[in-house]
């Protein structure tokens, strides 16, 4: 077997092999015996017709075609061994240039490489910000407002009522084609909120709470707002929406005491005190793990920037697959499907893979330089640890699916495979986050990374994942073209 190998800018190789007559003919002969046994040849059993007589009866096409085939499933492996290659996933034939002698063209994706930079030489400032008196304050505020006193009244609105307010808002210079309802009519769930509230959530829009002070059951207003044009949602900046209010209801709201007695009721906490601290330490574990988070996008984008990443393009193909499935998990998840989230946002499905295009490349490209930090720096799982997140995966999971769509999921070998070799490979990204953090704060007095070669003389545990399935842990986030309502009455807004 001859091989000329070829390789491409787009990180794939041009394999030319050339194969002996020989095999061809034998390929020939077992096609021949394939295809009889499916076809009934008068005067024979099944598979036991002459070769001649096959072929006068099928056809020679019918059997070069078949014979290819067989040939090629023969060939390949054995091609890609004597090339040294190390391919990405399965190569395709594009071209069959003879049959006499028998060569054919393919092309195979290679693996993906990945040459760091100096990463140990990043250094970036790491400076978190203390939790402060006034961020405790506003979570106990919150603690109070959920253990309210709630009571209809017979009077006028004022500011802290809680309202049952029917709402419907329009737009008022809706677009050709464009739907005008901006917010269908139903029942929302309003606090009034003082005008100048540093807190304000208010929704619709801010400061729209505060227009229902003085108004009692049964009356009616309307309210015109223009949306600035840098609003945070796109499809709002500049927009002119009039919304119509029925007030359906007045509540007052009475807030319980500040004390021992409240903090309390929270949880297991002897005093109001005990109930600062734990909120204190609570509040710093999330904003540590806030800062880290944009900390380390900086610190991968660093080191992203100084490497040298190569990958062919059925890597990226299948990155982008596994953003738009994530996409229409999280679309399922509010009752909707992907065509009508497309229609919605008026692109087709090319559109929408050209549009996560980048995205799906940055991350892609982040995890390959990732997972080689992680090989170079010897961070491995332990085959017990990975045991245990594996369980505590399958508990979540089982959790949160319907008990045979879980089932469904673990069927197979290959999807528990799967299963665990994307746990490991969260796993390994973690820590190898945590590895590069501590080098770029100055805490690794000594960095030595070791090379592919050296890695792969070390008796390495079986953990040891690849870089061809690099796992994305971000979320993706869905857009859309109706205001949110407030937290509370999102899930009864689901089910409608």
């Amino acid at each position: 077997m001859k091989i000329e190998t070829e390789p491409r800018e787009d990180h794939q190789v041009k394999l030319i092999v050339e194969v002996e007559p020989q095999p061809f003919e034998d390929a020939k002969q077992r096609a021949a015996r394939k295809l009889a046994r499916q076809v009934k040849i008068p005067g024979f059993r099944p598979g036991k017709a002459p070769y001649p007589v096959i072929v006068r009866h099928l056809g020679e096409p019918a059997i070069i075609e078949e014979a290819v085939e067989i040939l090629v499933n023969d060939i390949y492996p054995q091609a890609i061994q004597q090339a040294e290659i190390e391919p990405f996933g399965m190569g395709t034939l594009e071209n069959i240039v003879s049959l006499d002698p028998p060569t054919f063209e393919f092309i195979i994706p290679r693996k993906a490489e990945v040459q760091l930079g100096e990463y140990a030489s990043i250094r970036i400032p790491y400076e978190t910000q203390p939790v402060s008196e006034t961020q405790i304050d506003e979570v106990l505020s919150n603690l109070r407002e959920r253990q309210a006193v709630v009571e209809q009244v017979e009077r006028a609105a004022q500011v802290g009522d809680n309202l049952r307010v029917r709402l419907s808002g329009e737009r008022l210079q809706a677009k050709e084609g464009e739907d005008a309802t901006l917010v269908r009519e139903r029942e929302y769930p309003i606090t009034i909120e003082a005008e100048d509230s540093e807190q304000s959530v208010n929704w619709p829009f801010p400061g729209f709470s505060s227009r229902l002070v003085g108004l009692s059951a049964g009356d009616e207003v309307e309210i015109e707002h223009t949306f600035p044009e840098d609003y945070e949602h796109e499809y709002l900046q500049g927009e002119a929406v009039v919304f119509h209010a029925r007030v359906e209801q007045v509540n007052s709201r009475s807030l319980p005491e500040l004390d021992d007695e409240f903090a309390s009721t929270i949880g297991d906490y002897s005093s109001l005190e005990e109930l600062r601290t734990a909120i204190r330490q609570d509040l710093e574990k999330h904003a540590k793990e806030e800062y880290n988070q944009e900390y380390d996008e900086k610190l991968i984008e660093e080191v992203v920037n100084i490497s040298t990443i190569k990958y062919p393009p059925q890597m990226l193909e299948q990155e982008i697959e596994t953003v738009i499935d994530r996409l229409k998990n999280n679309l399922a998840q509010q009752n909707l499907d992907i065509d009508l989230y497309l229609k919605t946002r008026q692109i087709d499905m090319q559109g929408l893979r050209e549009e996560v295009t980048p995205v799906a490349e940055a991350r892609l490209k982040k995890s390959l330089v990732l997972l080689e930090l992680g090989e170079a720096e010897k961070i491995f799982i332990n085959p017990d640890e990975l045991q245990t997140e594996t369980n505590r995966t399958l508990d979540e999971l089982s959790y949160y699916m319907e008990e045979k769509e879980f089932r469904r999921m673990l069927q197979t070998d290959e999807a528990r495979s799967n299963l665990v070799s994307n746990v490991m490979i969260e796993m390994l990204i973690e820590r190898t986050q945590d590895r590069l953090r501590d080098i770029a704060r100055g805490l690794v007095t000594e960095v030595e990374p070791a090379s592919s070669e050296s890695a792969g003389d070390e008796q390495q545990p079986e953990t040891t994942p690849t870089a061809e399935n690099p796992l994305l842990t971000e979320t993706e986030t869905v857009s859309g073209d109706a205001v949110e309502p407030p937290d509370a009455d999102r899930q009864e807004k689901s089910e409608e």
